[in-house]
């Protein structure tokens, strides 16, 4: 029997994993723009990345080329995306404003949610929607409930 970690040391439970035609290009975005942190790149021969891991905040997201065989494709193959990625940062405003700075579009701009936090959306130029919220305001359950 493995003496191995059921979840190795500075990953989660749940990690994303996208896809992308460029991920160098990736990588180099989210630094710019959410401050991400490279742990691993795989590149092939042929330079196309097999496997990537950055980190932002106390996260890792995993990532890669496109590969037909293992029918990983990337947003533009199917024309959009429906996931959404939501991080939570030390102040909303300025990373929004720095994500936009690097070549995100807005979506949504800052503004304080009836949840309590404060929240701003962006595009990434890959088509991935992220959701950028700095709480302001511990809720409990029962109020968040109330909410609806």
């Amino acid at each position: 029997m493995s003496t191995a970690k059921v979840v190795p040391e500075g990953y989660h439970s749940v990690q994303p994993y996208l896809i992308f035609k460029r991920t160098g290009e990736a990588i180099d975005f989210y630094t710019k723009a959410f401050g991400a942190k490279e742990r691993l790149r795989m590149a092939g021969k042929d330079g196309r990345i097999g496997h990537a891991e950055i980190e932002i905040g106390d996260s890792c997201l995993m990532m890669a080329d496109e590969n037909a065989s293992f029918e990983a494709f990337s947003v533009e193959h199917f024309g959009g995306s429906p996931v959404s990625l939501m991080v939570y940062v030390a102040d909303c405003d300025a990373m929004y404003k720095q994500a936009l700075a690097a070549g995100a579009t807005s979506t949504r701009e800052p503004a304080d949610q009836p949840y309590g936090d404060r929240m701003a959306g962006v595009k990434d130029p890959f088509g991935y929607f992220w959701y950028l919220g700095t709480r302001i305001k511990g809720m409990t359950k029962e109020e968040l409930e109330q909410l609806m």
